[in-house]
Parts: C-alpha cells; sequence; structure tokens
C-alpha cells in the first residue's frame, strides 16, 4: 500500500508531459525492458508480483528518466560553457570597447578593450562617472551626446576626446543606444568607443596638406598676378613712351599751328588789304571820276545828270555791300546784337544760297544765356565745319544741332558726304589747312572735348561738348580726341 500510495503521489512521467519527456520515457522503458530480459536470463527465477513488478518497473524507468535528464543537462551546460566562451572573447577582445553606463553617466559594465583604452584596470572602472575622463574641451559635447541618447532618439553618435588613465588624451568616436530595464523603468545606455586617433591624425595631416596646396595655389595665383602687373607695368610703361612721343608730335603740331595762324593772318591781310585796293579803292576812283563828270555834265549836258548820278548811287551801294560783307566775315553783328541761332539762321541762310547744301538747325531753350565767349566759339566751330563740308564733303545735306547734356553743351554737326580718314587730318605734316586742328584748339580753351567720327563713303560727324562752368583749360589735358569711326 505504501508503494502505491508513492506511485499515485509521485509525478507522472507519461506522454502527457510533452514530446521531450514522451521520448525520454519511451527510452526508458526499451533500456529497462532489455534490462529484465538479460536478468531473467541470468537468474532463471519467477517473476514477481504484479504490483512489486509494475512499481520496480516505475522506479527503474524513473532512475533512467533522471539519468538521461542528467546527460542532457551537462551536454547543455558544456555547450553554455563554449557559447559563453565565445561571447567572453567576443566582448572582451572586441576591437572596440563596450560600457554600459547608467543615467548618472557611471560606467556598469565595460570589456577588456573599453578598459585598455580608458587605460585604468576593469574593476576600478566600474561605478566611476565616464565624465570624468572626457576632456574639459569636449565635456559639453558629451553631456549633450548623453541627453539625446537617454531622450530614446534612436543610435547617436559623437566624436570627443577622452583621457586615458595617465591623462594621455586620444579622439574616440562613440555610438550610443538606450536600453530599458525589463524590471522597471530604469535605463542604461550602451557605447562603442573606438580610438580615430590616427584617423584625426590622417585628417589633421589631409587638412594641412590641403591648406599648403592652398597655400601654394594661393601663391601661384600671386605669382601670376605679380606677372600681369609686370606685364601691365611694361605695357604701361609702353603707353607712356607713346604718350611721350604723341605729346611730342602734339608739340610740334602746336608749333606749326601757332605759324600757320600766323600764315593765315598774314594771308587774309592780304586778302583783306587786296580786296580793299581792287573793289573799295577802284570804286570810290569810280565815284571820284563820275562826281567829276558831274559838273561838267551840269553845265554842258544837263539830260545826262540824272543818269549819271543814278550810276554813281548803285556804285555807292556796291561799295557798302562789299564793306558789310567784310564785316560780316570778320564779325557777324548779329552775333552782337540778336544772339547765337538768329547768327547761325544768317549764316545757314546764306550758306544754302551760295552752296545749294540743305542744312537743318535744331537747339535747346536757353542757350542765349551761355556767355559770350561761348557763343562766339560754337559760332565759328559751326561757321568752320560747314565750310569744310562744301570744300570737301560732297553732300547734298548736313544737320547742325545744339543740345544741353549734363553740365554740358554739345554741338553736332552731321554731313552724308563722302567722310574721310581723320587722322590724316592731323598730321599737320600733311596738310597745311587749320581746319580741325583750329576747332580742337577753341575747344580745348574752355576744357572741352572734340571728337570727328568719318569713314570713307559714310559721312562726317563733328561733335563739340563744352562745360557751362567757365574754368578755361590747363595745358590741353585729355580734351580734343580725334577717333575714327567704327
Amino acid at each position: 500500500m505504501n508503494a502505491k500510495r508513492w506511485m499515485k503521489s509521485r509525478p507522472s512521467t507519461k506522454p502527457e508531459h510533452g514530446p521531450m519527456m514522451t521520448e525520454l520515457f519511451r527510452s526508458a522503458e526499451a533500456r529497462l525492458r532489455k534490462q529484465d530480459r538479460a536478468k531473467r536470463v541470468n537468474a532463471g527465477g519467477p517473476l514477481p508480483p504484479a504490483d512489486a513488478a509494475r512499481l520496480l518497473h516505475e522506479l527503474q524507468v524513473h532512475q533512467i528518466e533522471l539519468e538521461m535528464q542528467n546527460d542532457e543537462l551537462v551536454a547543455g551546460r558544456n555547450e553554455m560553457e563554449v557559447l559563453l566562451e565565445k561571447y567572453a572573447d567576443l566582448y572582451d577582445f572586441a576591437p572596440a570597447g563596450y560600457l554600459t553606463l547608467d543615467e548618472q553617466g557611471q560606467i556598469q559594465e565595460v570589456n577588456l578593450s573599453g578598459a585598455q583604452l580608458l587605460g585604468g584596470d576593469r574593476t576600478r572602472l566600474i561605478n566611476r562617472p565616464l565624465t570624468a575622463m572626457v576632456a574639459p574641451a569636449s565635456r559639453e559635447i558629451f553631456l549633450a551626446f548623453l541627453r539625446r541618447v537617454f531622450a530614446g532618439g534612436g543610435r547617436q553618435v559623437c566624436e570627443v576626446s577622452l583621457l586615458r588613465g595617465n591623462r594621455t588624451p586620444f579622439w574616440a568616436d562613440i555610438y550610443g543606444v538606450v536600453v530599458i530595464s525589463a524590471n522597471g523603468p530604469r535605463k542604461w545606455c550602451r557605447l562603442v568607443v573606438s580610438d580615430i586617433t590616427v584617423l584625426k591624425r590622417a585628417e589633421e595631416a589631409q587638412r594641412r596638406a590641403e591648406e599648403t596646396e592652398a597655400a601654394n595655389t594661393k601663391l601661384r595665383h600671386e605669382i601670376a598676378r605679380r606677372k600681369v602687373v609686370e606685364a601691365t607695368l611694361r605695357h604701361n610703361e609702353q603707353h607712356q613712351r607713346q604718350l611721350l612721343e604723341q605729346s611730342r608730335i602734339m608739340e610740334e603740331q602746336m608749333r606749326n599751328l601757332s605759324r600757320q595762324v600766323l600764315t593765315a593772318q598774314e594771308d587774309e591781310r592780304k586778302r583783306i588789304s587786296r580786296e580793299l585796293h581792287d573793289i573799295i579803292a577802284q570804286t570810290l576812283t569810280s565815284i571820284n571820276l563820275h562826281l567829276a563828270t558831274l559838273t561838267k555834265e551840269a553845265v554842258h549836258n544837263p539830260k545826262n545828270l540824272a543818269r549819271s548820278i543814278a550810276r554813281t548811287q548803285k556804285l555807292m551801294a556796291y561799295s557798302a555791300d562789299v564793306v558789310r560783307r567784310f564785316a560780316r566775315e570778320l564779325r557777324p553783328t548779329a552775333l552782337d546784337d540778336l544772339g547765337l541761332i538768329p547768327a547761325l539762321q544768317t549764316f545757314l541762310k546764306n550758306f544754302t544760297a551760295q552752296t545749294g547744301i540743305q542744312v537743318r538747325l535744331s537747339a535747346f531753350g536757353g542757350l542765349e544765356q551761355v556767355n559770350e565767349d561761348k557763343r562766339t566759339v560754337l559760332f565759328r566751330i559751326a561757321q568752320e565745319a560747314l565750310t569744310n563740308i562744301a570744300r570737301h564733303a560732297k553732300a547734298s545735306r548736313a544737320e547742325l544741332k545744339i543740345q544741353k547734356r549734363n553740365e554740358s553743351i554739345c554741338l553736332v554737326i552731321t554731313d552724308n558726304g563722302k567722310g574721310f580718314p581723320p587722322e590724316r587730318m592731323l598730321e599737320a605734316k600733311r596738310t597745311k589747312r587749320l581746319g580741325l586742328l583750329g576747332m580742337r584748339e577753341r575747344v580745348q580753351m574752355f576744357n572741352g572735348d572734340f571728337t570727328v567720327q568719318s569713314a570713307p563713303g559714310k559721312g562726317t560727324t563733328v561733335q563739340v561738348q563744352i562745360p557751362f562752368a567757365d574754368a578755361r583749360a590747363r595745358g590741353g589735358g585729355g580734351a580734343g580726341v580725334l577717333r575714327r569711326r567704327i
């Protein structure tokens, strides 16, 4: 009865305990049958009673089952030891340091690689704050990194300078992720620390190499710039020599111009003297003769007296016209009495009547407020330019415009004539005409600009620009530029 009670009270080892126990039970039962068969063969005695036999059978199966479980546990333990050894090798001897920190930043776990990186014994590192091993310059960066990690934003990365046990700094690359405990709300974070000092040195070397290359590039650019400056200086020196030569040529031209002015003045005096002698003197002599005959005709032929007086009056009128023409050529009275625009209109009317060239005149209001000297210069330039058109341009029409541009008076004279290369007109050795040079000298008196644009077959444009201010030129400056139209 005690055996039966024990059998009822013991845990069942029948198949309902699961597939593994069922297989174990069958293996134990098979082994027990083999052992019973061998005992009967060896003993040759009678079988025990049914209850005793069943109890014995159960006990023997349970014993074998325990032995087999023990064998499996031993095998599992050996396998776990192998796996634990592999895990220890992988964890402790990993190429990077593995650390576990709590929310206060204290080290809870560290592998051997991490301990070597930090330069201390693993047991002494436990419960020490990792912040104390961070260089002061990187401490704020590391604390911000820990806050991001424990905030649960996923994997975080930072680069900081850590201190070994001997306070030697090294650069570390740290990856961190938060871990929540299964037993409560407490948090840890796991860090992977890698020594990147060599990489940082390589980056620094690369940076220095790039800086050196940039400095070399800057130096090459500076060398190139200085070569350009040197070339510019050589060019400027050559340009200065050209300007000096041009100044010498212009000085020679001025001397020639002065001589030509004197010659022109003398020629003009000769022409006026000749015309006065040939026209006025002869006319006055003729008038004197007519007056002498009038006395005789008054006595002997009173009928022809009126006819003789009429001829004498015509001679007097002709003499007065010649004198007035001389006066207009020397200085038009309309310029002084009426102003620039009426003087130009009178001149253009006579010019068109003599040459057949149609000229259109336009001017801005307030032109007559310009001082007398500038009005005279504008009139003389217009007169000289139109005279040149009549003599050389073979034009059928021309246009004269006087405009106000900014703080200057601009006179523009254009024609549809045959044009000319303006450089030839500036060479005093190749021409004795005053022409363009005389106009340029008049403009330079008022510090103005004088330009001529012309090309064969494309007509000519003469442009004069004189400032409203009364400042006179000081030595010519840059005024009087002549250029070919492109």
